[in-house]
């Protein structure tokens, strides 16, 4: 294995940075600095840590600019849409903040003569974000703000892709006031993860990742009896309904399909339509589709870049051509997109129909600007369909029908369930998944229960 971290970018496979990986023997001094800061850090009130973190948040955003230019050499998101990236980290790191003090305020139980009872939430110590390169910043904010203001240090391993984020972070955060320690990055191996989870100096672990990612987090965390978070991407379908206007819904899922080149764990990879607008919606989406504008994520107008590596492009082309071999149909000509290359990142969108779930297409998670798309004849065979998947982070319902998208999403094995929205997370709602999409919560009232722990307090007060 490499002695180093090294960042290839998809703009043109340039070595865009490297850093030396932490020797394992850091190991104690790092858990001994966030446990030192973080006795500091929890007897701080809440107030206290709110009014820091928001600086901290002030601070980030203010490096909009950099972060955007970043984002495209790092991942190949086109600087149009960096802004969105500094946008979702803000929204969730407000909400978090704006609900801590209730969220974290003691529970109260009834009154019982001559004792005061109550159960305090208290901050498990330290938390270890690893988070993906996909997403950088909206991701690991899910479990960083949140830990912090729960009272909790943090220590953040990045992804090989996207490590610059973290430094950016943590060097934002500090700029704000952060106590120093707190908020650590690591340049960790993936045997130095394990070790740290092994190490008894963390208390909880949140992984954004791959499904063989989070079985090793599970098997690195065995026997250290630690709350571990896990989201581990979907394959997310969507129902177009025969009451609902087929371009309204076409729009929207292409945008829940491509966007980020479709490298979204909750982006749109399978999408079901009803007999009745099955050809007006598809004939929408092929239009939609092939007025996006595939090149360099540099250039301003840009609207689809590459996806993170050229490996990347390869297993969606070899998706596709194992769809299009046993009857489907690709729709997008690659020639509508010059930058199209064979061997590269770049990769043109695509639309695939005549599929089945006997194809790899629709059932095994793609990650990339390709979505297929089925005919169906009814309620009951689309429910079928979107609940035949090892994965169940969001699902959606395009139709005018509330109380249809209300009974149907009862029926569906997800984590969120949306009607007429897709690829979207609000922080006000729990973000998790079922089945092979990962367990446990961030975001809410509720993301703040893995963060803590219940002590109970139980006071006679007349003797």
């Amino acid at each position: 294995m490499s002695d180093s971290l090294k960042c290839y970018s998809p703009v043109d496979g340039s070595l865009y940075f490297e850093r030396p990986y932490m020797s394992l023997d850091k190991i104690p001094e790092i858990v001994a600095t966030a446990r030192e800061a973080g006795d500091a850090w929890r007897q701080k009130t809440v107030q206290e840590r709110a009014q820091i973190l928001t600086e901290c948040v002030e601070k980030f955003v203010s490096k909009q600019d950099r972060i955007t230019e970043e984002l495209a050499w790092q991942i190949g998101r086109p600087v149009k849409f960096g802004a969105g990236e500094v946008g979702g980290f803000k929204e969730r790191a407000e909400y978090m903040i704006s609900i801590a003090e209730e969220a974290l305020a003691p529970v109260q139980v009834a009154e019982k003569e001559g004792f005061t009872r109550y159960i305090k939430r208290e901050p498990l110590g330290t938390v270890f974000t690893i988070a993906p390169w996909n997403f950088p910043y909206m991701t690991a904010v899910n479990s960083i703000v949140p830990a912090l203001m729960a009272g909790n240090a943090v220590i953040l391993k990045h992804a090989t892709q996207t490590h610059l984020c973290g430094e950016l972070m943590v060097e934002a955060f500090e700029e704000a006031g952060l106590p120093k320690g707190l908020f650590q990055l690591v340049v960790a191996s993936h045997e130095f993860a394990a070790q740290l989870i092994q190490s008894g100096g963390v208390q909880f672990t949140a992984f954004t990742g791959s499904v063989p990612g989070g079985a090793a987090i599970e098997k690195a965390a065995e026997g250290q009896f630690m709350g571990v978070g896990l989201e581990l991407g979907g394959k997310d379908p969507a129902y177009v309904c025969a009451d609902i206007d087929p371009k309204y819904a076409a729009e929207n899922l292409v945008d829940g399909a491509m966007f980020n080149s479709g490298q979204s764990c909750c982006g749109i990879e399978r999408i079901y339509v009803h007999a009745d607008v099955y050809q007006p919606f598809v004939d929408a989406v092929v239009e939609t589709v092939n007025a996006y504008k595939l090149g360099n994520p540099l250039d301003a107008d840009t609207t689809l870049g590459p996806v993170v590596n050229a490996k990347a492009a390869e297993f969606v082309r070899g998706q596709i051509r194992d769809a299009v071999a046993a009857g489907g149909k690709a729709l997008i000509d690659p020639a509508n997109f010059e930058a199209d290359k064979e061997g590269s990142p770049y990769l043109a969108p695509q639309v695939v129909v005549d599929v089945d779930h006997t194809m790899r297409i629709m059932t095994e998670e793609s990650f990339g600007p390709v979505v297929g798309i089925m005919k169906v004849s009814s309620d009951e065979e689309a429910i079928r369909l979107m609940n035949d998947s090892e994965f169940g982070l969001t699902a959606s319902i395009w139709t005018e029908d509330v109380d249809k998208a209300i009974a149907i999403g009862d029926r569906i094995e997800t984590g969120t369930w949306f009607m007429n929205r897709c690829d979207y997370l609000d922080p006000a709602l729990a973000w998790t998944g079922v089945k092979n999409s990962g367990r446990g919560c961030t975001l809410s009232r509720v993301g703040y229960e893995s963060l803590t722990r219940p002590k109970s307090y139980h006071l006679r007060t007349k003797i």
